[in-house]
């Protein structure tokens, strides 16, 4: 596309906006960003490298809205929102930052989406790909892939949120990878279909390559709608799949079997985890990467930060920081990762008021000890009990807690809180940092 002297819309003054700002500001547009919040100090620095881009706070002007020939939106603006009406009303495009990227090159796109184990499986999938290519994760996680147009690199690793895709109707990656699906974001977009909708749009639009949760009915589904060639993970289905099988992860197409890695050797543990790494296989198989570097990259990678990440032992004592688990649903999946265990789980914060019946359930199978903090302490405590579960500490701050989980000397100490973190934190990154330095200043003295 020709973008010299066309004027640009950018919606919203975030990381992806200004990345596609700085981009389309490179190739000769006139681009305007508009931002609906009051400015901030801290915004100074980011406003002194947008050199020739216009900038707004405070609201949506006409001034930047008019004749305006397409808009690019950051991620989180709704569809409903007063400015996507009015663009709508002007006959203006919006597309995402994500589509902008995939527009200007030719290299080609990974992308993963779903509900959970987005994070985790596009940087293990983008480790692996970088054992024999250039590859880099971007989008809702790591750069925006706006950043890494001019890079030399062979392929874009992209985690795809629903807010993204709703706004990238041209989207089409060579392997589109779908996790799973639980509600979410349900107000956002007006409905838990429009949310599915959203996510399954890219691969109704034609992906080569589908990679799906055979353990999720909408995703098994969603397969008979695809073009492309589907394979299942988590489940020897079919003639292409990964699986478990003889405690390895095994790699099937056109129905010829190859073992890849042994769950000894994995250091992702869970069965979550080793559906993420099923998905990181799949997609570096169908690049051609072979099943020794696949093994090594797995064996060498390093989860990412707040995500059932294991970073500490003290004694016998192994910690988990899983504070992304901003929910119960979320910290289902780490609590059920420890069988026949003593552990001691670090739960609470700011309640919201979902359900507790399975949390409670898989805490009784699972866990010795609860310690609970923060605002939900004692609704979990009034549920736990209901519940039949009795072992329960109340403590003040992440720190008292910490400190009691060691007294109480169990093999595992994880933090995952089934909670927000506003009521104590700024939010789930320095909830998580919290508990990491606290136990490390700990190790240090052991």
């Amino acid at each position: 596309m020709k973008w010299f002297d066309r004027k640009v819309l950018v919606l919203g003054f975030s990381k992806s906006g200004i990345s596609a700002a700085k981009y389309l500001n490179s190739v000769g547009a006139d681009v305007y960003i508009t931002e609906a919040r009051q400015k901030k100090d801290e915004d100074d620095l980011k406003l002194a490298e947008l050199d020739g881009i216009k900038v707004e706070f405070g609201g949506h002007s006409d001034e930047f809205i008019k004749d305006a020939y397409i808009a690019v939106t950051s991620p989180g603006i709704p569809p409903h929102s007063e400015i996507m009406t009015r663009l709508k009303d002007e006959n203006i495009k919006v597309i995402s930052e994500i589509e902008l990227a995939y527009s200007q090159t030719s290299k080609p796109f990974v992308a993963i989406t779903g509900t959970n184990g987005k994070t985790t499986t596009t940087a293990l999938t983008a480790h692996i790909l970088s054992s024999e290519y250039k590859a880099e994760p971007c989008g809702n996680y790591g750069v925006p892939p706006c950043d890494l147009l001019d890079k030399n690199i062979d392929y874009f690793v992209c985690e795809c949120s629903s807010f993204q895709l709703e706004y990238s109707p041209s989207f089409i990656p060579q392997i589109g990878v779908f996790t799973n699906l639980t509600p979410d974001h349900v107000d956002w977009h007006k409905g838990v279909e429009n949310y599915f909708n959203a996510k399954a749009k890219m691969f109704r639009a034609g992906v080569p390559f589908v990679v799906l949760n055979a353990k999720d009915e909408k995703l098994v589904e969603l397969a008979k709608e695809c073009s492309g060639t589907v394979f299942f993970f988590d489940e020897e289905i079919g003639e292409n799949c990964s699986y478990i099988k003889d405690d390895a992860i095994f790699f099937k197409r056109n129905g010829k079997e190859e073992q890849i890695i042994t769950l000894e050797d994995c250091p992702l543990i869970g069965n979550h985890n080793y559906q993420n790494v099923m998905c990181g296989v799949i997609a570096a198989k169908l690049e051609g990467i072979s099943n020794e570097n696949i093994r090594n990259a797995i064996m060498s990678f390093k989860v990412p930060e707040h995500r059932l990440e294991k970073f500490a032992q003290i004694g016998k004592t192994v910690f988990y920081n899983d504070s992304k688990a901003t929910n119960p649903e979320a910290s289902l999946v780490a609590i059920n990762s420890f069988n026949n265990t003593d552990v001691a789980l670090i739960a609470g914060g700011r309640d919201k008021n979902t359900d507790l019946k399975e949390f409670c359930e898989a805490v009784k199978t699972h866990i010795k000890t609860v310690i609970l903090i923060g605002e939900a302490a004692e609704r979990f405590e009034e549920n736990l009990k209901a519940c039949g579960f009795e072992n329960i500490i109340k403590e003040s701050t992440m720190q008292s807690a910490i400190d009691k989980s060691i007294e109480l000397n169990p093999d595992v100490v994880l933090l995952s809180p089934a909670c927000a973190s506003f009521d104590m934190f700024a939010g789930y990154e320095e909830r998580g940092k919290v508990f990491k330095e606290y136990v490390l200043s700990k190790t240090n003295k052991a």
